[in-house]
C-alpha cells in the first residue's frame, strides 16, 4: 500500500496570508494563499513558481510552460499500476474536469511517476478510462528525473521509487492548483471528496482575482 505522502518537510511552504505588510497592492487582490518560499526584489514580492517543463501527453504531444501559458489548472502525480489513491484521486480530477469542462481557463496535468511503463499507448488506454478530454486533461510522461525533480523542487511534493513498498513507487495524493503566474495556490487532498469541494469553488474563487502578476 503506498503511503500518504504530506510535503517534504525540509521545505518551508509558508502561506501568504492577507495580513503580510510586503506588498499591499497585491495583497488587495489575493484571494487565496500562496505556497512556497517568497524574497523580495526591490520592492517587489517574488512567489514560489513552477519551473520551465516539456513532457509528452497521451497523444504523443509536446506540453510544456506555454501550454499552461495564461492558464489556471490543477496538478497531480500518479503512475497507471497504482491501485491505492490513485483510482481515487483521478476519479476526482475527472469530477473537477466535468465541472470545467467548457471552460478554456482551465486545465489538468497529471505527471507519471513510472514512465519507463506509463508509454503514450499505455496512458492513452489510462486517459480514456478516465474520462480526459482532449486538450483539456493531459497525462504526462517523460525522463524520469526531470518528472521527480519538478515534484520536488516546483511542485513540493514527494515523488520516488521505492522498492520497499507493495507498489514500488511514493507520491503524494494532493492535487495542487496553479495560477497564471504558474505560483501554487493551494493543495487538496485528491482521496477526499469535500477537499475536492472545496478546489472545485476555489477554482471559480481564483478566477475572480482582476490583476495577477
Amino acid at each position: 500500500m503506498i503511503a500518504k505522502m504530506k510535503l517534504l518537510l525540509y521545505i518551508s511552504i509558508p502561506l501568504i496570508l492577507l495580513s503580510s505588510c510586503s506588498a499591499p497592492l497585491e495583497e488587495s487582490i489575493l484571494v487565496l494563499p500562496v505556497i512556497g518560499a517568497k524574497k523580495l526584489k526591490g520592492t517587489d514580492t517574488v512567489y514560489h513558481s513552477i519551473a520551465d517543463f516539456s513532457f509528452v501527453n497521451q497523444y504523443g504531444e509536446t506540453v510544456s510552460q506555454n501550454t499552461v501559458k495564461d492558464k489556471i489548472y490543477v496538478a497531480n502525480f500518479f503512475f497507471a499500476t497504482c491501485q491505492s489513491i490513485c483510482p481515487r484521486m483521478n476519479s476526482q480530477m475527472s469530477r473537477i474536469q466535468k465541472a470545467y469542462k467548457d471552460d478554456p481557463e482551465i486545465l489538468f496535468l497529471s505527471h507519471s511517476i513510472n514512465p519507463l511503463h506509463d508509454t503514450v499507448e499505455v496512458l492513452a488506454e489510462y486517459a480514456a478510462k478516465y474520462g480526459a478530454i482532449k486538450n483539456k486533461w493531459h497525462l504526462l510522461t517523460g525522463d524520469k528525473k526531470k518528472i521527480y525533480d519538478l515534484a520536488k523542487t516546483s511542485y513540493l511534493v514527494n515523488a520516488v521509487e521505492d522498492d520497499g513498498t507493495e507498489e514500488g513507487f511514493i507520491h503524494s495524493e494532493y492535487l495542487l492548483l496553479i495560477d497564471k503566474q504558474k505560483r501554487i495556490r493551494t493543495l487538496y487532498d485528491g482521496t477526499d471528496s469535500v477537499q475536492v469541494n472545496k478546489l472545485i469553488d476555489d477554482i471559480k474563487l481564483l478566477k475572480t482575482e482582476k490583476n495577477e502578476q
